[in-house]
Order: C-alpha cells, then sequence, then structure tokens
C-alpha cells in the first residue's frame, strides 16, 4: 500500500499502472481542505494532454491502480 500523506499531495507525481487513453503520468494540481484540514477535493491533470479529473485521494493508495512518481 502506497503511504500517502494528505498535506504533501499538491504537486505530486503518479503513474497510471493500467493507463487510460494513453495518459499515464499525471501530477496533482489542486487540492482541497476543510476546515478540519481533510481533503475534500483532489484534481490530476495529465501531463501529455493537459487533462483535468477529479479524484478520490484515497485511490492512490492502491498499489494496483497507481505508482508513486514517474515510472
Amino acid at each position: 500500500m502506497n503511504q500517502i500523506n494528505p498535506a504533501k499531495l499538491i504537486h505530486s507525481k503518479w503513474t497510471a499502472v493500467k493507463p487510460v487513453n494513453k495518459e499515464k503520468h499525471f501530477l496533482v494540481t489542486e487540492v482541497g481542505f476543510d476546515e478540519d484540514g481533510s481533503v475534500i477535493s483532489c484534481t490530476l491533470e495529465a501531463v501529455m494532454s493537459k487533462h483535468e479529473y477529479a479524484v478520490n485521494w484515497r485511490e492512490f493508495k492502491n498499489e494496483k491502480q497507481w505508482r508513486q512518481g514517474w515510472k
């Protein structure tokens, strides 16, 4: 399981294990927090196409879907 610190999510790099639409490498561009400091939103941007996707940041813990860094 990937270890993730929500405070360090912004600008983190991720690689999709199974690329969709030839998009494999992503960068976290936005992270929204509530008053308690809990993550309420997370936006990924594909490096090559610049498409943005809203994701649940907890999905990054699944090593079958995501790898930390660009590999």
